[in-house]
């Protein structure tokens, strides 16, 4: 029996999205794993990948089409000895598609693989692939989210170890918290308590997946904070002689040094370099550094990989495009997804201190406030100097006391002396 392919929710929170293009087309043959289209989010283009394998039929749904619904038949898949003329009787006498009766929640065998765009880490269970991605049903996803469960920890009864309905039916919830629901007044019941003009937005996609991400970690991770003033002078000292000499091929800022202090520190302290799962604590080789940047939608995480390595200049010239294509809304998902720890800095907003939320399943997160110059104390002497203060947010599942203070030691070390960013 042919099988239809359906759009992909990308996020628990996707109604609808733009089918940017197709990569198979019509006759095709395509294998578990296999790209066959792009579609396109606030954020960036997601790839779709086949979950079975078969011939594609018939496109649905043409590229370049906003506005698709989620579970909308996009494509009908055939299987091996299956002829491309039952794909008209086919549709014709189909009545359960999700798009024509979308208050008939019936479990499909043909559910596809749904995206997932936020990058957590899965545990490899029955209903996974090698790759640990989890295969389970649209009905079954939405049913999990509203009961606080994770996916991967439920064993799927469905084709090839899909997770559906009745699975998380008798599943329990296992350390999972259930998203509250709002006893608030809404935007105009607030408005008339108030007694005054307003004025509403729409919630974005972009913003409702930051609000639900900041949620669930303040619920979530058990956060801890420590803070460590440095003294940046010789910071700005050499910042100022790189500048000076470098033709104007480049620029450093201050955060850029951040950017690397934070890579290094890392690396002398990797048990900071961590995330935590249910099963086991992971350790990352390499520093991947997310930097949060503003942009018209929200903020947004892109990465600096691997900047251990890489000089200040490259860190520099790199974080520049990849804050540009953050603010036009042009990143990859390989380009914001991911990273070991992140570094959000309002200094440039005259902001001195302040704490970050933990961005899981990443456990720490460094938040940097501006310079000031105050009076310091060096050898029994007063001097002006200029000094910075850094809090790191910690996960205590991963990171302890001791941990988090030796990182932040490491971290002023590097701040403090940048000549060991140079070599």
């Amino acid at each position: 029996m042919p099988t239809k392919i359906l759009m992909p929710a990308l996020s628990p929170t996707m109604t609808e999205g733009k089918l940017a293009k197709w990569v198979k087309n019509e006759g095709d043959e395509v294998s578990a794993g296999d790209v066959i289209a792009e579609i396109e989010t606030d954020k960036a283009t997601m790839e779709v990948e086949a979950v079975d394998e078969g011939k594609i039929a018939k496109i649905l749904i043409a590229g370049g089409t906003e506005n698709v619904a989620v579970n909308t038949p996009i494509a009908v898949l055939l299987e091996e000895d299956e002829k491309s003329a039952d794909v008209d009787a086919f549709l014709a006498n189909d009545n359960g598609s999700a798009s024509s009766a979308p208050q008939v929640e019936e479990e499909k065998s043909s559910a596809p693989q749904q995206v997932q765009a936020i990058n957590t880490p899965q545990r490899k269970t029955q209903n996974a692939d090698p790759n640990g991605r989890v295969f389970a049903s649209p009905l079954a996803r939405r049913m999990a989210a509203d009961k606080g469960l994770n996916l991967s920890q439920i064993n799927g009864s469905g084709p090839h170890g899909r997770v559906v309905k009745s699975d998380v039916e008798m599943a329990k919830p296992q350390g999972a918290t259930a998203r509250p629901q709002s006893s608030g007044p809404n935007a105009r019941e607030l408005a008339d308590m108030l007694g005054m003009a307003y004025e509403t937005e729409p919630v974005t996609k972009m913003r409702e997946v930051i609000a639900s991400r900041l949620q669930e970690s303040k619920q979530t991770v058990p956060h801890f904070y420590l803070t460590v003033e440095c003294r940046i002078d010789a910071l700005n000292e050499a910042r100022k002689n790189v500048n000076e000499q470098a033709n104007g091929k480049y620029k450093l800022s201050v955060n850029d040094f951040v950017i690397k202090a934070t890579a290094m520190a890392l690396q002398d302290v990797p048990q900071a370099n961590a995330s935590w799962t249910d099963e086991a604590i992971i350790s990352y080789e390499n520093s991947d550094v997310s930097v949060a940047v503003a942009t018209p939608t929200g903020l947004i995480t892109p990465i600096v990989k691997e900047a251990e390595h890489k000089s200040l200049p490259t860190i520099s010239v790199e974080m520049k495009e990849l804050a540009k294509k953050a603010r036009d809304g042009k990143l990859m998902p390989h380009e914001f997804q991911g990273g070991t720890c992140s570094v959000s800095n309002l200094g440039m907003f005259g902001i001195t201190e302040f704490s970050a939320i933990i961005n899981p399943p990443q456990a720490c997160i460094i938040a940097v406030g501006a310079g000031v110059e105050k009076p310091v104390v060096n050898n029994s002497r007063v001097e002006i100097g200029t000094t910075m203060k850094a809090t790191l947010s910690c996960d205590h599942r991963v990171v302890d006391g001791a941990v988090g203070a030796q990182f932040l030691q490491a971290f002023q070390k590097y701040i403090e002396n940048p000549v060991l960013l140079f070599v």
